[in-house]
């Protein structure tokens, strides 16, 4: 704060079968050594509530000393507004997760229109879907089930994550996930956690931001406070690294979703998408860049590398 198992058929089916998806980080080539590179920005207030109204003048774009020129800064508002949310639900979470699903249909169906809502749960490496990419956000609601808890066992949530975005097509809308899990990988469970990594970089070469909220899991999981800290950290990387926000309350699951659904609302009100001349290598990169302003109180918060193609 951040062998791959095969998913059968029908449930790739599903997945390719969404009506949109990732918006990769733009491609567009040049022939100068340089290519534009775009990538989405949130904007939040350092301190109290009031997030100030940034204007493309008012942002810098840093690789190390090199300043890099902006050339777009689009409010994604209005008829700009378009998202694909990806709601993943780890089906090992403790079966009374589903008391919070009120709290999130209550959310799913104050999303403006321009948003399109997905359900899936994550179990042995893969998504299985519960409701496709669909703008009628009360179908959305009505997709969320309860949990399979310790009968889902022990797996990775990064390699369901990571499936879902390689499996997700590609479409000019914003992309965000909001995982719900405990964050805890059976199969990596130390410090170190490939598949943890793996899903972080597939989210930064696509574009796709990713919020976690936690939730506890069932079985010994489920109260082991080293695995719940660990848990927690991943989640906390995984979110900070690809611009997103992870979300906990102590080592339970939240009393109530609500609040941190209301933050998750109001930083998507508060997103714009950022162009900028990156400078290209002969092979593709990630690159790290630094946002800075001089608008007080405010802060740019994007993911912490951004996915650069070869120029031609």
């Amino acid at each position: 704060m951040k062998s791959r198992q095969t998913a059968p058929a029908k449930i790739l089916a599903l997945v390719i079968g969404f009506s949109g998806g990732i918006s990769p980080v733009s491609a567009q080539q040049s022939t100068s050594g340089t290519v534009p590179v775009s990538t989405v920005v949130t904007v939040e207030a350092r301190h109290g509530k009031d997030i100030p109204v940034i204007n493309r003048e008012d942002v810098r774009v840093f690789e190390g000393h090199n300043r890099l020129q902006v050339t777009n800064w689009i409010p994604l508002q209005g008829d700009q507004a378009s998202l694909e949310l990806f709601v993943l639900i780890d089906d090992s979470s403790n079966t009374n997760l589903a008391s919070q699903f009120e709290d999130m249909r209550r959310f799913m169906s104050a999303q403006p229109p321009t948003s399109a809502i997905a359900v899936g749960y994550i179990r042995n490496g893969t998504v299985r879907i519960a409701q496709n990419f669909t703008k009628d956000h009360s179908e959305a609601g009505k997709a969320l089930r309860i949990t399979v808890g310790s009968g889902a066992g022990g797996n990775s949530p990064y390699l369901s994550v990571t499936d879902a975005i390689k499996h997700w097509p590609a479409s000019p809308a914003r992309h965000e996930i909001l995982l719900i899990s405990d964050g805890i990988d059976s199969l990596q469970p130390g410090t170190i956690d490939s598949y943890r990594d793996q899903a972080i970089s597939e989210a930064q070469r696509t574009g796709t931001q990713i919020n976690a909220i936690y939730a506890s899991g069932s079985g010994h999981s489920g109260h082991s406070l080293w695995r719940i800290n660990t848990g927690q950290n991943n989640l906390s990387r995984l979110a900070d690294e690809t611009g997103g926000e992870a979300y906990f309350e102590g080592f339970d699951t939240p009393i109530a979703f609500a609040p941190y659904l209301d933050k998750f609302a109001d930083r998507l009100n508060h997103q714009y998408k950022l162009t900028f001349v990156a400078n290209a290598d002969k092979k593709p990169t990630y690159q790290h860049v630094r946002l800075e302003t001089e608008v007080p109180n405010a802060e740019l918060v994007t993911a912490d590398k951004v996915y650069v193609p070869v120029a031609k």
